[in-house]
């Protein structure tokens, strides 16, 4: 026993480092993304020149405001938001396929997987189709309406996945196969919209599903900012219990843990912080898959260090992917939920020939 615990503390200690150091190294790459992101554009603004237009912006009394009304308009009203909304929708996104990987023990599993991409998507279609153009809603604009059908639908979609699996029981097979089916239901329901509207309405249907921060704002920021910091908070207070949970549902109950109640509530507020975000982006894909894998490579299987990980990495993913589709064409913009999906399909064909899926089934 005394030859072997300074080896496992030896061990503890050096894991607890790692995770410690990559979160630090991500919250740096994060903050690194993010200036990119003010400088980056059709317009041209130096990093000195955006950087000083948010310090005045946050700081007024301690930054003097820089010249130039056009430079203040873009970074402050059109650049920033988009930065911030593709951020946290990332984090989220990422720190919600985390969870529920962790809560199905199925590394395959993410918010796109179970189906909530699929009835978000649902939503926004039937907002678009049935709902006059145009319908504003103070704070929030002409979008809300669409976001607002997304968001409940998406969150339709878990509740159904959770209740029917309750039926039979809420072991992880039966859940992942209930939320492929429900995907499928409502993917056909979007069909079923494309089928029925009309050219302009359905132009608008096909670009809410390609995905992009076209609906970034100050106010969706202040919607989903909150949404993902509590849940985010509540799931790290969890981590042990994911851990634990990683042994088995027979070992954490006889270590006092309700693990049907647990992976409920678990996997509504993953789906609460990805579909408040994914409302206002559209379909992202493959950010809750890439991340905790990236992740897992780095910090091992540590929830306490995994989940704060993959959801940076999953903000700095995003971020820059989102900074690409808006200026490698400028002045045309590429969707980036379709950027994400070559992005996606690369990462996941490289781990098959390099590790001939030992990665996806570890």
């Amino acid at each position: 026993m005394t030859a072997e615990s300074p080896d496992a503390a030896s061990l503890y200690g050096a894991a607890r480092a790692r995770g410690l150091l990559v979160t630090g190294l991500l919250v740096l790459l994060l903050l690194l993304a993010c200036i990119a992101g003010l400088a980056s554009g059709s317009v041209e603004v130096s990093i000195p020149q955006a950087l000083a237009v948010v310090g005045h912006g946050i700081l007024p009394g301690l930054v003097q405001e820089p010249g130039g009304q056009l430079a203040r308009a873009v970074v402050m009203e059109i650049r920033l938001p988009r930065i911030l909304l593709a951020a946290i929708t990332g984090f989220a996104l990422a720190c919600a396929g985390t969870v529920m990987q962790g809560l199905l023990r199925n590394p395959l599993v993410s918010p796109f997987t179970l189906g909530l991409s699929s009835a978000a998507s649902f939503g926004a279609a039937v907002a678009i189709v049935l709902l006059p153009a145009g319908l504003a809603v103070p704070f929030l604009g002409s979008g809300a309406a669409i976001a607002l059908a997304a968001f409940l639908a998406g969150w339709l979609s878990m509740l159904l996945v959770i209740g029917i699996a309750r039926h039979a029981t809420t072991g992880e097979a039966t859940l992942i196969l209930a939320g492929v089916v429900i995907g499928y239901l409502f993917q056909a329901g979007v069909l079923l919209m494309k089928y029925l509207t009309d050219n302009d309405r359905l132009r608008d249907i096909i670009i809410w599903i390609m995905g992009g921060m076209w609906g970034a704002s100050w106010g969706a920021v202040a919607i989903v900012l909150p949404v993902t910091a509590v849940c985010f908070l509540l799931l790290l207070s969890r981590a042990w219990d994911l851990n634990t949970l990683a042994a088995g549902d027979d070992v954490a109950r006889a270590m006092g843990i309700p693990v049907n109640r647990f992976r409920t509530t678990g996997l509504l507020l993953s789906t609460l912080a990805a579909s408040c975000c994914l409302a206002f982006t559209g379909v992202i894909g493959f950010i809750g898959l890439m991340a905790p894998h990236i992740c897992r490579i780095f910090v091992g299987g540590d929830h306490r260090y995994l989940i704060p990980a993959a959801s940076l990495m999953g903000a700095v993913i995003l971020l820059v992917s989102d900074t690409l589709a808006r200026t490698v064409m400028s002045p045309v913009e590429i969707p980036v939920g379709v950027l994400m999906y070559i992005i996606g399909g690369i990462f996941f064909i490289f781990l098959i020939l390099q590790g001939g899926g030992r990665h996806l089934s570890s």
